[in-house]
């Protein structure tokens, strides 16, 4: 079974962090996820650094420039997670945008997530019309395409997208980019009501996640909660070691 739909099979609590590959330093992915993984995350996040990374703000765009003049690449990344592979068994996504996808060649970068056993992809800028062909050959290799829903999706293009997704959809909490502030507790309670009722699968939030009040709320309206920014934001103000997991441990407790 595909270690993300293993997770999620279960009601308890979920913790899913987001780290930026090649990020402070080209070499540090493995060290920041399995200081994350030491926290407690049980899902981890990596994030592709790309020149344009539409849905996130200025805490990860940063993170994703430091990443490129460090010279990371898509290859790397590859390696860097075969590396942390040996070491854990716990659910890795990759997260990024098509762009270098695309360029690379869909079906070499799928086979490539096998082969570094990748659990999931999330790409938040492939429209879902476009996704099917990618979508199913991610699950011909049991990888789980990761689909966004917002607080504007429709019920019935929610009850889609779950369904092509299959183990797991991404909803994102605000209509805006990583790292804002989160509206109102009622609408999201309606919005993450909406989901539920309408999801063919579990889902996780994220976006503006950055407390353990935060990740306690969110997970008793859905089955997991995704921190990014906030965990970038405390490497770029302190990179010593230990800080990702004292960070992770406080968001469990």
């Amino acid at each position: 079974m595909n270690r993300i739909k293993q997770l999620f099979s279960n009601d308890s609590k979920k913790l899913i962090v987001f780290i930026t590959a090649g990020f402070p330093e080209k070499d540090s992915t493995k060290d920041l996820v399995l200081e994350a993984i030491k926290g407690g995350a049980d899902m981890i996040e990596i994030g592709i650094p790309f020149s344009d990374p539409q849905a996130d703000g200025p805490v990860i765009q940063e993170a994703n420039e430091i990443a490129l003049k460090n010279g990371i690449t898509l290859l790397e990344i590859f390696e860097q997670v075969k590396d942390i592979r040996r070491q854990t068994h716990v659910p890795i996504a990759l997260m990024g945008y098509y762009n270098p996808i695309l360029k690379m060649g869909t079906m070499d970068f799928i086979k490539k997530c096998n082969d570094a056993e990748i659990d999931g992809v999330i790409l938040p800028d492939l429209p879902l019309d476009e996704s099917v062909e990618f979508c199913n050959n991610l699950k011909d290799k049991n990888i789980s395409p990761i689909l966004l829903v917002a607080p504007n999706t429709a019920e019935k293009r929610i009850k889609k997208i779950s369904k092509l997704a299959g183990d797991l959809i991404y909803a994102v909490s605000i209509l805006g980019i990583t790292g804002n502030d989160l509206s109102s507790k009622n609408n999201l309670e309606n919005y993450l009501a909406k989901v539920k009722e309408n999801s063919e699968t579990p889902f996780m939030v994220g976006f503006g996640i950055s407390s353990n009040d935060d990740v306690e709320w969110f997970n008793s309206f859905s089955n997991g909660a995704v921190v990014g920014s906030a965990v970038i934001k405390k490497v770029l103000k302190d990179r010593k070691k230990g800080v990702v997991e004292n960070f992770v441990k406080s968001l469990k407790k």
